[in-house]
């Protein structure tokens, strides 16, 4: 399909009134285009030869609105590092419309409703570390938003220095938040709350639609596909650093990419984001957090749902994201399935891994080929102990397993790659001075983190000591 022939609709614009407002995108100077996704095009049916065109640059611009869009940015709410904030909504994302079940939306094109006293506008850096972590957690099998397309500009933009404006076309199957249910709820605004419940289990749970206690069914979906997503967070080490209610899909997908991180040296409590002094979103935090943010949509689902069903729902979360991490851990691992014993031997390696300042993804990939020889793994950390004796015991668990089929089973599990974030300053680095070449390399990792990419082997060890454990702002 041309990008002339593309025939956009709108369905959120269905709603009522009060949960967006209409906005025109306000185009960036001088724009070029840095990297189109042909696999994202595929899936939305646009010719891959469209993405080289000077039409594409001025869509994912904002200047070529294509037929039936109307855009829109969204309104919601949010429990924001605890504290409840009544009116947020997209501050510098702009809805241009819907394609088949995909919503697109150009994060960086202008102020909406919701700037508040911002500019509207994104920064090469953290539209590029947007770009390839959407495609990076894609890779991994990780529930995300995705991105068709990239482009900078000329555009002067104040951070803390004059930076450069870029934006990011995201595809989405929902842009809807829990803090979007907050914001209907703590207004009083029952009818809309209930239309934009309707909305949602419609779009993304049809199986529940029509159904007397659909919205009691939505909240235990919404609870689980959320359990299911934190617990694959925790199996690869990512830490996304803003777990603010208006940060959580109500879709169970990963969105809004700031100051996250991929671990480096394993730590439990490793804080990736310098705006959270008290840790409220370190990593080990990320599960409970989950659940706290899920607390708050019960609430906000209480006018339409007892608030006792949802209780009891809640209640299982626990054993549902247990259950959920040790099946990831045990696939990376090469276990079978779960016996007795494994949740501790599970843990003891975690603690192991801090103890001895072990990088995490780096020691999973080379257990991956562990055929009894100890020297390399010995090697990621400092001391030999206390691993000699966590890999006595992961002997005697594996002993009966066939080792083909275990090896096999890790390296399908265990990515040799996964983008840290001094591989995206690297990038970033070389974007500013125009050179766009480790986008692209970053961009090959990312769709394929389980390959050994011999030519990137630089980035398959542990972090340089100088680039480890490091806090970013959430303008990153």
């Amino acid at each position: 399909m041309k990008l002339n022939e593309l025939q956009l609709t709108n369905p959120y614009l269905e709603l009522p009134a009060e949960c967006y407002d209409r906005v025109t995108p306000t185009p960036l100077v001088d724009p070029y285009l840095i990297h189109a996704n042909t696999d994202v095009a595929k899936v939305l049916n646009i010719d891959e030869e469209e993405l080289q065109t000077e039409a594409f640059v001025k869509f994912l611009n904002g200047e070529y609105k294509a037929e039936g869009s109307e855009p829109f940015a969204m309104c919601y709410a949010g429990h924001q590092f605890g504290y409840f904030v009544p009116r947020l909504g997209d501050g510098r994302a702009i809805n241009i419309g819907t394609l088949d079940k995909y919503h697109l939306q150009l994060k960086g094109a202008g102020i909406t409703e919701y700037s508040r006293n911002g500019d509207g506008r994104a920064v090469l850096r953290s539209s590029i570390r947007e770009y390839l972590m959407s495609e990076a957690m894609q890779g991994l099998s990780i529930p995300t938003t995705l991105c068709l397309g990239l482009i900078g500009s000329e555009h002067q933009v104040r951070r803390e220095k004059i930076e450069k404006g870029a934006i990011v076309c995201r595809v989405s199957s929902s842009w809807v938040r829990f803090g979007t249910f907050e914001y209907y709820a703590h207004q009083g605004l029952f009818k809309e709350l209930e239309a934009l419940a309707d909305y949602v289990i419609e779009e993304n749970f049809p199986h529940h639609s029509g159904k007397e206690n659909r919205y009691t069914l939505l909240f235990n979906d919404v609870m689980i596909i959320t359990a299911r997503l934190m617990a694959q967070w925790m199996s690869v080490g990512f830490n996304h650093g803003v777990m603010n209610t208006d940060n959580m899909s109500i879709a169970g997908l990963t969105i809004d990419y700031g100051p996250y991180a991929f671990l480096d040296d394993f730590r439990h409590e490793n804080i990736c984001n310098h705006t959270d002094v008290e840790g409220r979103y370190s990593f080990a935090s990320q599960p409970e957090i989950a659940k706290w943010n899920l607390r708050s949509l019960m609430m906000a689902l209480s006018p339409l749902s007892s608030t006792e069903k949802m209780e009891k729902n809640l209640a299982m979360y626990d054993k549902i994201y247990i259950r959920y991490f040790h099946y990831y851990m045990c696939k990376k691992l090469g276990f079978e399935g779960t016996i007795e014993g494994d949740p501790e031997l599970i843990d003891d390696m975690l603690d192991m891994l801090e103890q001895l300042h072990v990088d995490y993804t780096l020691f999973l990939r080379t257990l991956s080929h562990y055929e009894g020889d100890r020297a390399a793994l010995l090697s990621t950390g400092l001391y030999h102990e206390p691993m000699n004796a966590w890999l006595d015991r992961y002997d005697a668990r594996i002993k009966d397993i066939d080792n083909t089929v275990r090896k096999e089973q890790m390296l399908a599990a265990n990515p040799k790659y996964v983008l840290k974030n001094y591989m995206l300053q690297e990038a970033i680095d070389a974007a500013e001075k125009g050179d766009f070449s480790v986008v692209n390399d970053l961009f090959k990792i990312a769709q394929n983190p389980f390959d050994e990419h011999p030519e990137f082997e630089r980035w398959a060890g542990a972090t340089p000591q100088e680039f480890k454990n490091q806090k970013l702002s959430c303008s990153s």
